[in-house]
């Protein structure tokens, strides 16, 4: 199943470097959009996920989804960064996560532009380009970490900076890249020692979170410690090292108790 998912990952990847009328739609909320290429590759996906897997459902960023159930369910994101990729960042993934029982067991983040595929197998470790990876083992006070701005929220953006601001203080340095299945995959091979974010949809995080897991990270929602992949959630992934005073600082966010900007 690893081997035909990557395949179709691939696929998908490739039709995101064609941006032949790659036609940009507003979507609900600030700053907001959507191409006709991740419309495209979502059909795509649903055609291809559904041939590797009869009757498995799908739920995806580009449609309106029912409830997450325990039946085999595909998550996906067409185009994760689609701002990037409007503004010719090449920083964009396809994430594909296949769940069991409301959990990943499988799932494949392909960054076309650098030609690199991050997949896991529940249980089997996470591969980048076929070849092991793990999660690194900087320590806090050198880490470099990767924030989100969730820039929808206004509410939840101050707290995301607030959150950022303390952890700058602290760490040694952050990031925004503007891809959450990226930062989570470059957790995952240790290019990076943690990742935040203050609401992030499962299509945002579901593949991502397994390459986490399987690397030997932890990942969390700090409001609910469990992460619900059928509903929006707040996302914290970090090496074991870094785990804890990040999610220290989030919980203190939350709390209002860090200092104002």
């Amino acid at each position: 199943m690893l081997n035909a998912l990557e395949t179709v990952a691939r696929e998908a990847g490739r039709m995101m470097l064609d941006r032949q009328e790659a036609a940009i739609h507003r979507k609900e909320g600030h700053y907001n959009f959507v191409t006709e290429r991740d419309l495209q590759i979502q059909e795509f996906l649903r055609e291809r996920l559904a041939a590797l897997l009869p009757g498995s459902r799908f739920f995806s960023e580009e449609q309106d989804n029912e409830g997450l159930s325990d039946d085999p369910t595909w998550i996906v994101d067409p185009i994760d960064g689609t701002i990037n990729y409007m503004r010719g960042r090449r920083c964009s993934a396809v994430s594909v996560a296949l769940l069991r029982d409301r959990s990943p067991v499988y799932a494949a983040v392909y960054d076309p532009f650098a030609d690199e595929m991050f997949s896991a197998e529940k249980g089997g470790g996470c591969l980048l380009n076929g070849q092991p990876v793990q999660v690194s083992e900087t320590s806090y006070e050198q880490a470099l970490i990767t924030v989100g701005t969730t820039p929808y929220e206004t509410e939840l953006m101050r707290l995301g900076m607030q959150a950022a601001y303390a952890v700058l203080r602290e760490a040694g340095d952050i990031r925004r890249t503007g891809s959450a299945a990226l930062d989570l995959a470059w957790v995952a091979c240790g290019r990076t020692d943690a990742f935040f974010e203050m609401r992030l949809s499962p299509w945002d995080f579901a593949g991502g979170a397994l390459l986490v897991l399987e690397a030997g990270g932890r990942l969390c929602d700090p409001q609910r410690d469990a992460v619900n992949y059928g509903l929006p959630s707040r996302i914290l992934a970090a090496n074991p090292l870094c785990y804890q005073p990040v999610l220290d600082i989030l919980r203190r966010a939350e709390a209002g108790s860090l200092e104002a900007l």
